[in-house]
Order: structure tokens, then C-alpha cells, then sequence
């Protein structure tokens, strides 16, 4: 029935009144970007592929956000894993895959460079502060050929401010005793571009025991411009945060006092380090002929401590976990035009990762004594994770209305693991994995496009430990294979507008549950993941900017893939809501005076796989704002978030750290106030 619909709404459409032109590919965006110098040369996203979409600056800079991740509710199909636990404080996540930490499938990337930890968290995001952001894109999909690891529903790549010439400042206040200050500064003349950063942020936090303190700094010098033959730059930036947690609650604590922390909790916190390092040069070889290539360098550092439960017994429930993380690699790519139908485009990268993860347990003691000697260290290992990859794509255009776009990905990993005892083992050997891909898009007219992809992706376990590494005992896995279609349409219902439709299904084989931190890996087996996005924005008269969109998705386990006396299938992948929406409105009163509004929910999901513990998590939330434009150089903009108040929570389900496995929660902030003036010179 909704691939019937789809097809019956693509006709309706392609038989309408002409309507007003759009560009022919699929992208949608929100709010204005500015992509210089960001695009030149090599093929983007929107010219290739199909499900994208891209948020601009101008629905980033003057968001009150504590950490960067938070900007993506704004867009369509995007489920937020709010899990506020000081650093360690959430991430997204779409396509029916959920944010928990057992299947990061969303490829991160800063400019380009990847940003994912080992075990695909997304923790570099937080590096980025929102004046320092030019757009946000996202890539939905199997489709997309240019990355391999942690790419298995899709990316998210943050472009940030290259060249022009700023100042620009934003200085706020709000509740929780929330300070916020951020300086963007670019300079750029003779071919030389600058661009500076400094960010930083404190807070005491919505519950007891919640306070935070972070910084950024930034840079990026590039010289030089492709028309001329060249172009190279690079980009640096650091980051530092500490801050405490509240811990996790139980039903029975939150109803008590939900803004409350346990003394279990009293010494909890975490320090992160983090910095990335890159250097870009781009090269016109040749009139219709490009070479990219980047060289980064990551670094993550953590020092989390963290008490799960009041359990007497036992030392599991109070851990010091430590990583020491290392990444270096290198992505290039060569793009050429023969003819006007044809380009084609060819990519190879590399990553080697030097990890080292450290897990100490310690005794009972309320709160718990992290100075004193661990009971146990569970964790004191070394691990080495490497990855090649490379892959070719071309884009034909027989005629001006179909575009076709086959793809071919492969990916090689190797490494090895150094565990106590003296224990050995190298990576699974994975072999080769092949990734076909094919994209077609066929314009019916200046206002209408039909589109529909294929592909392939993987996923491959990390951590430093048994499965991910053949440490004497351990058979031999096979990757995981993820397999999508979908079927859309992008179309303008009436001038101004926007929209797409679309129908979409992922199969994966010998899925994995995988928790490198703490070394839990479950098999999962086949699994179906599948839905129908819809989304719409507009430009209603001059005052009026108004968008939409609704997901609806599924995630069942198709077949079990563990030798169990339950069996999962049937049974829903657990944290996945079945529904995610987005409505906003902005309004420009007047010339200097904007209202803006904002909502968005999801629905309940089930907290683990047998799917008995019952639904949490569901929540719908509305934010308000107004800016008011003091002059051409200074505004004032005023912000509530949760404007109802409502009460909504963060669930998860512990077997781990309870006698009797039970729901924890973690409870959203309520109702807030924020205030900010912004500078332009």
C-alpha cells in the first residue's frame, strides 16, 4: 500500500499544472549555505546521490545547543539519543538505526575528514561550536560510494567557514546559569584565506551534580584557488571538556526527584580531550580534470568515571574507562570530464588507528572512591585497526533529463590486538568487501524528479577484544552486509516550495550488537530495516518560512542469528521509534523583528530486543524564539526551549549492573530561558 501510494502521488504530479522550476537533483535544503570554496573540482553530494539534505547557517549560528550534535533535530528523519551524561551526552542517527552505541552506522566527518572514533561514536561533533559552522549535510542511504567504515545507513559531513571577511561574536545567558561565548573572525586577500575560532561554554546543568565546562579553538589557512592550478590548506582545532554526571536513575528515583543525582553518582565525571589536524590540496590538472587530496591526523582522549548502580556486591558497577585514540590517514581523488554526458570519478583512502583502552572496577563505596586502587582492571589493551579503500563512480546524462550513476566500492581491513596475560590476536580477516551501488534520477519536468537507488554497505566490529580480534578461541566472521533500495520523488507542490517523497528498505545480514566499552557483543542476525520519509518547506508570502516532515520507520529482526532458547524473530531492533517529525515557522514581522517556532517528536520504542520490558522514550517538544535587530552590527535574540515543560526522558534497559534488570533514565532539562546578543563587523 505505500509503494502504491508513492506511485499514485508521483503520477499526480507528473500530470499537475506546470509549476515553478527546481533544480533537478534530489537535495532539499533548509535556510541559505554558503559552500565557498568547499566544492570546487571534485563531484558533491547533490550532483551524485539522492537523499540529501543540507542545513544552512543561517538555522545554525544563533542556536542554543549544548553540544553541536543537538542542531541535526532540525532535520527530517533524524532521531536524537539524549543520553546527558556530561561529555558522554548523545548523538544521531536515522534510518531506523538507533543511537545507543551497539551499531554506530553513520559515517561523521569535519570538512570532509573523517571523525569518527574506533568504535564509530560520534564524539569529534562536539569539537564544532555553532557560529563556526557553514553547513550541515546528510547523505541517507547505501548509495554513497565515498566512504567505507561506519558508513552503513549513511554520513553526516560539517562544513565550516572558509575564507570572507568577519567578525562575528555571540555572547549568552541563560538558565542553569548557561554562559555561552563564541568568536568567529576570517580574513582573506591575495589568494590567502584565513579563518579563526575560539569557543566556550559553562553550565551547572538541569539536575544535581551536572555542571560543565568546555572550550574550542579553531583555525584554517588556505592559499591559493583551483582556477589558477592549485589550492591547499590547512585546518586545526582543539577541544577540551570537563564535566560531571548526574547518572542514571531508576523509575522509582525519577519520580522522587527528577532533577535530582544519587550519592552513588557524587564523584562521577568525565575529561575529554580531543584535537584533529588536516592538510587539503586540490590541483586543476587539466581543464576538465581534478585531483583532491586529503591527510588528517585525530586525536581523542577520555577519562570517564561512572557508577551504573548501588549494588554491594560485585565490582561491575563502578568503572574508570580511559582511551588513548590515534588516527591517521589520507583520502584522494581524481575527477575528470571527458564529454559533457560523462564524469567520472575514482577515490582511494587510508586509516590506521593506534588505540589504547583502559577499564578499571572498583569496590563498593557510596559514592564511589575512583582514588582508590581498582579492585580489578578489566582492560589494559592496545589495538591497531587499519583500513583501505577505493572506489570509482560515473555520472552519464544521455540526454538532460536522466542521469545514471553506477558505483563500485571495495574495502580491506587488517590489525592486531595486544590484551594482559600476554594475549595475542590479529583482526578478523574480513577479506574484501564489495560494495556496488547505482543511483538513476529522471527530471519529468523543471519541477519534478523521480529517483531510485540501490547499494550495498558493511559493517565490520571494533573494539579491542574477542569477537573483533582472533584471540586464541575465537572463530572467524563474516562482515555484515547491508543491502538498500529506495524509491522518492522531489517535486514543488506551488511556488516557493519544496518537497520529497520517499520509500525506502535495508536488509542486513549476520547483524551484530557490538559495545566495545564494555566488550558485549550479541549476533542479531537478519535483520529488515524499512520506511516513508516525507518532507516539505516553503516560502510563504515574504514574512512566511514554514517546513515539515514526517518518518515513518521499522526495525525487525528477520531471522536470529544466535543459538538461543528465545527466539528473536519478528521482534522490533530495540530503540527504535516507529515515528520521528519536525514542523517550524519563521516569521519576519518586520524588517528588524523575526518570531521563529520549532517542534519536534518521536514515538516510544522498546529497550531491548525480546521486546517485554515495555515502550519509553516517545516525547514531543516545542521551542520559541524572536530575534530583534538592534542595528546592521548587533542583535538580541531570545530563545525557550521546552516551552510546555514537558516531562520526557532518555530510557535504556540494564541487565548489566542490577540485581534485577530493570529501565534507567535519564531525564531531559525542563522549560528554559536563553538570551544572546550577536556581533557582525
Amino acid at each position: 500500500m505505500k509503494r502504491l501510494a508513492l506511485v499514485t502521488a508521483v503520477a499526480a504530479v507528473v500530470f499537475a499544472p506546470e509549476s515553478r522550476a527546481q533544480s533537478s537533483d534530489s537535495a532539499l535544503t533548509l535556510g541559505k549555505v554558503d559552500v565557498h570554496q568547499h566544492t570546487e573540482g571534485q563531484l558533491t553530494a547533490h550532483q551524485v546521490l539522492t537523499s540529501v539534505d543540507v542545513l544552512g547557517a543561517d538555522q545554525i549560528e544563533d542556536k542554543n545547543v549544548s553540544h553541536s550534535w543537538e542542531l541535526l533535530g532540525q532535520m527530517p528523519g533524524i532521531q536524537l539519543t539524549e543520553t546527558r551524561q556530561g561529555a558522554e551526552s548523545g548523538k544521531v542517527s536515522f534510518r531506523a538505526f538507533n543511537g545507543e552505541g551497539y551499531l554506530n552506522a553513520i559515517k561523521t566527518l569535519i570538512d570532509g575528514v573523517p571523525s569518527n572514533v574506533n568504535s564509530g561514536n560520534q564524539r569529534f561533533i562536539d569539537m564544532l561550536f555553532p557560529l563556526e559552522i557553514s553547513f550541515i549535510e546528510v547523505v541517507r542511504g547505501t548509495n554513497d560510494p565515498r566512504y567505507g567504515l561506519h558508513n552503513i545507513g549513511g554520513n553526516v559531513n560539517f562544513g565550516t567557514r572558509q575564507g570572507g571577511n568577519y567578525i562575528d561574536g555571540r555572547f549568552g545567558y541563560g538558565s542553569y546559569n548557561t554562559r555561552d561565548a563564541q568568536l568567529a573572525i576570517g580574513r582573506e586577500s591575495d589568494g590567502f584565506a584565513q579563518n579563526y575560532f575560539i569557543g566556550t561554554q559553562a553550565s551547572n546543568g538541569y539536575r544535581d551534580h551536572d555542571s560543565s565546562h568546555k572550550y574550542a579553538i579553531g583555525g584554517k589557512w588556505f592559499y591559493g584557488n583551483l582556477d589558477d592550478g592549485m589550492r591547499i590548506g590547512l585546518t586545526a582545532r582543539a577541544y577540551h571538556h570537563e564535566a560531571e554526571e548526574p547518572g542514571f536513575m531508576t523509575a522509582e528515583e525519577l519520580r522522587t526527584d527528577r532533577r535530582g543525582s544519587q550519592l552513588r553518582n557524587a564523584n562521577d565525571g568525565d575529561d575529554r580531550d580531543m584535537r584533529q589536524i588536516g592538510v587539503h590540496m586540490d590541483l586543476k590538472l587539466a581543464d576538465t580534470l581534478f585531483l583532491g587530496s586529503k591527510l588528517y591526523y585525530n586525536r581523542y582522549e577520555d577519562d570517564r568515571r561512572v557508577t551504573f548502580s548501588d549494588l554491594r556486591t560485585g565490582n561491575a558497577p563502578r568503572q574508570r574507562r580511559l582511551w588513548d585514540e590515534k588516527q591517521t590517514g589520507m583520502l584522494t581523488t581524481l575527477t575528470w570530464q571527458p564529454g559533457a554526458t560523462l564524469t567520472l570519478e575514482a577515490g582511494v583512502n587510508v586509516e590506521h588507528q593506534d588505540n589504547g583502552y583502559i577499564r578499571e572496577r572498583f569496590s563498593y563505596a557510596e559514592p564511589t572512591d575512583f582514588s582508590a586502587t581498582p579492585a580489578r582492571v578489566q582492560n589494559d589493551d592496545r589495538h591497531t585497526f587499519d583500513n583501505y579503500g577505493a572506489y570509482v563512480q560515473a555520472i552519464y546524462q544521455p540526454i538532460e533529463a536522466l542521469k545514471i550513476v553506477p558505483a563500485y566500492r571495495v574495502d580491506r581491513f587488517d590489525g592486531d590486538t595486544r590484551l594482559p596475560g600476554g594475549i595475542t590476536g590479529p583482526l578478523q580477516r574480513y577479506g574484501t568487501i564489495d560494495q556496488p551501488k547505482l543511483s538513476v534520477v529522471y527530471a519529468f519536468t523543471d519541477s519534478t524528479n523521480v529517483y531510485a537507488n540501490w547499494g550495498r554497505t558493511f559493517q565490520v566490529l571494533t573494539g579491542s577484544t574477542a569477537p573483533a580480534y582472533l584471540t586464541p578461541g575465537q572463530g572467524a566472521m563474516n562482515p555484515s552486509t547491508n543491502t538498500g533500495m529506495e524509491l522518492g520523488m522531489k517535486f514543488s507542490p506551488f511556488a516557493g516550495s519544496q518537497a520529497r517523497i520517499a520509500v525506502w528498505q535495508q536488509d542486513a545480514a549476520n547483524e551484530v550488537s557490538n559495545m566495545p566499552a564494555t566488550g558485549t557483543t550479541v549476533t542479531l542476525g537478519k535483520t529488515r530495516r524499512r520506511g516513508v520519509d516525507a518532507q516539505i518547506s516553503a516560502q510563504v508570502g515574504e514574512k512566511w518560512t514554514v517546513w515539515a516532515s514526517h518518518a515513518y520507520q521499522e526495525a525487525k529482526i528477520e531471522r536470529d542469528g544466535r543459538d538461543a532458547s528465545v527466539s528473536l524473530e519478528g521482534r522490533e531492533v530495540a530503540a527504535t521509534p516507529r515515528y520521528i517529525s519536525n514542523i517550524g515557522l519563521d516569521y519576519q514581522a518586520t524588517e528588524a523583528l523575526q518570531f521563529g517556532l520549532q517542534g519536534r517528536a518521536q514515538g516510544d520504542y522498546y529497550l531491548e530486543e525480546r521486546n517485554v520490558a515495555g515502550k519509553y522514550g516517545g516525547f514531543a517538544v516545542l521551542d520559541l524564539s524572536a530575534r530583534y535587530d538592534i542595528n546592521p552590527r548587533w542583535s538580541v535574540d531570545v530563545q525557550m526551549k521546552n516551552a510546555t515543560d514537558r516531562k520526557y526522558d532518555y530510557a535504556w534497559y540494564d541487565s548489566f549492573f542490577w540485581e534485577q534488570p530493570q529501565p534507567m533514565f535519564s531525564p531531559a532539562a525542563g522549560r528554559s530561558l536563553h538570551i544572546a546578543f550577536n556581533m557582525k563587523l
